[in-house]
């Protein structure tokens, strides 16, 4: 096993040349390692350095690829000369300090004397650590504290409004002079009965599925213009803003142990509730729905949508079906998902599995299009590709593409020709129109000079029409440079580009067989733009390509033994 080596962090905000130097700070920790470990030579050191970068945070890129080595296990200790070297943030120390524990890395500060692999280091480790976690935990009571205050009021605090409402502002003038704003819910109207039909639908068929299928076939959309999905109606069914504030749902709320912040008197049976602190945001992370013990309520100023005893039995039909909700399938084979879509309905293909297997035991599968399964086939009844074959003829064409007589190479040669032959031109219009825009501006600025000097007469009307039509000439100048300046960004492609290229498509045709599949279909989306399958045939768009031309690839045996008729939506513990 190759032994790990010695990193040595060095940072500063700004150059100064002296005192604690990005150099004084790596010759003091080299020095530290030559008393400690006499064995270590220059080799088994490695030195990341930041200059110009605050400690305020960690995300400067030497200190990102440092972390990047030590997870690779290319280090063992990580020398500094001084603490805030690394960060001046302690809870972000301290998450460092737990992360090298998990590694086995130990982390020496030679300033202070800190050193994680001894047992006055790891006690400084710990004190640390609890800091961190009172600078934690007296943020997270200031912010439940304000929430507190914001649901005696019931507001909105911003963001994406849910379905069925929008945010509308209110001021108001303090004692103090000045203007504090506030927003609130208020409802919109046909989104509303889009969202009672949801709800209708589902207490109704008892299915996200059947209430998906039902939502596709008569035309429903969200506010973006698409499809309702299974997980869009989800997050609707659970939201509690469409709750009305009656007293089945007050007494639904307090036997879960909700914090509420409104009197059972306030729960009117007209308007609507407010939740708090309902979500757990993390950075990088998916979002999360807190526990209801956790949640803040107050009534809204909004009028309620759902009465409470029809969302709580809504809330009791998702419970019970939790075991066999949609799971977004996941595919271990096919190459082509995302980048497959179907040139019917234009919608995206997924990975449709099969209990078969080939001779091979490698499992089959076809490719479904979306729109065909949500509307059972009324939307787009398109075949099914055979999968297991689809993904190997694309994988063969792009194999092929790296030979010198391919199409694909003399279309990127010929691009690259054309910029050369008129580069010259292209460069002699732009310095041109460059000087023609300044000389107009200029224009234009004493036109204007000469405006403001001039008494009122019928001479100012004659500018004032000069200076509109140098302004729009001015227009026509920019949107001319703009379109020579697309041209020549979209056609230039140098000869080292083109080599890379060429490098590239090598390496794949050499090593595609032997790659993983996750490899494979990075490598695949490096030179495909887009799939479309039309029923019959396969086309092939790539990057580089000139007028977006295609590849056109005859599907021989087209569609899979999985493209039986589609007869009843599919079930929610479908995959």
């Amino acid at each position: 096993m190759k032994q790990r080596k010695k990193a040595i962090y060095s940072r500063k905000s700004k150059f100064t040349g002296k005192g604690e130097s990005i150099e004084n700070q790596i010759e003091l920790c080299k020095e530290y390692i030559r008393v400690h470990h006499d064995t270590i030579s220059e080799d088994d050191i490695l030195i990341y350095e930041d200059e110009g970068f605050s400690g305020k945070n960690t995300g400067r890129p030497m200190f990102q690829k440092m972390m990047k080595d030590a997870k690779a296990g290319k280090i063992d200790s990580i020398i500094c000369y001084r603490l805030d070297r690394i960060s001046r943030n302690i809870g972000d120390f301290a998450n460092l300090i737990e992360e090298l524990s998990t590694l086995n890395i130990s982390f020496i500060s030679i300033k202070e004397q800190f050193d994680t692999s001894t047992p006055m280091g790891r006690a400084m480790m710990f004190i640390a650590s609890v800091f961190s976690q009172l600078e934690r935990e007296t943020i997270a009571e200031r912010i439940r504290d304000n929430m507190h205050e914001l649901a005696k009021t019931g507001r909105w605090l911003g963001g994406t409004t849910p379905l069925g409402f929008e945010s509308e502002d209110s001021s108001k003038i303090t004692f103090d002079g000045k203007v504090r704003k506030s927003c609130w819910l208020k409802g919109v109207p046909n989104e509303l009965t889009t969202v009672k039909t949801i709800f209708k639908e589902f207490n109704q068929l008892d299915s996200l599925t059947k209430t998906e299928y039902h939502l596709t076939k008569n035309g429903f959309k969200t506010r973006n213009n698409n499809d309702f999905s299974r997980f869009a109606i989800r997050n609707i069914l659970t939201n509690p803003v469409y709750l009305t504030a009656d007293e089945d749902a007050y007494n639904y709320l307090v036997s879960n142990n909700a914090q509420i912040y409104s009197d059972l008197s306030e729960f009117d049976g007209t308007h609507g509730i407010m939740v708090y602190n309902r979500t757990l945001q993390e950075q990088g992370k998916a979002i999360k729905i807190r526990p209801m013990d956790e949640w803040i309520i107050a009534v809204g100023k909004h009028n309620g949508t759902i009465t409470g005893k029809d969302w709580i039995h809504t809330q009791e039909l998702l419970a019970k079906n939790s075991d066999k909700n949609f799971h977004k399938p996941k595919s271990h084979i096919a190459l082509l998902s995302g980048l497959l879509r179907c040139g019917k309905c234009q919608d995206y293909m997924r990975p449709k599995s099969s209990r078969h297997t080939d001779k091979n035991g490698n499992k089959l599968f076809s490719y479904l299009c979306t729109t065909k399964e949500k509307s059972h086939l009324e939307r787009c009844d398109i075949k099914n590709p055979n999968g297991n074959i689809l993904d190997a003829m694309v994988v063969e064409k792009i194999k092929e593409l790296s030979k010198d007589n391919t199409s694909f190479m003399n279309d990127l040669r010929h691009a690259r020709e054309l910029y050369h032959q008129h580069t010259t031109e292209y460069d002699a219009s732009l310095e041109q129109l460059r000087t023609a825009y300044t000389e107009n501006e200029t224009a234009i600025q004493t036109l204007v000079t000469s405006l403001s000097s001039t008494p009122e007469s019928t001479a100012q009307r004659y500018i004032t029409a000069e200076i509109d039509k140098l302004h729009n000439k001015g227009e026509e100048i920019l949107n001319r440079i703009k379109e020579i300046e697309g041209i020549t960004k979209t056609n230039r492609m140098s000869d080292n580009e083109l080599d890379v290229l060429k490098e590239m498509l090598d390496s794949f045709n050499a090593t595609a067989d032997s790659m993983s599949l996750e490899s494979k279909r990075l490598a695949i989306r490096t030179f495909v733009q887009k799939v479309v399958w039309d029923g019959e045939n396969v086309h092939l768009y790539l990057f580089g390509s000139i007028n977006d031309d295609e590849i056109v690839l005859p599907l021989h045996n087209p569609t899979s033994e999985n493209d039986s008729a589609i007869t009843e939506p599919l079930g929610e513990n479908s995959k």
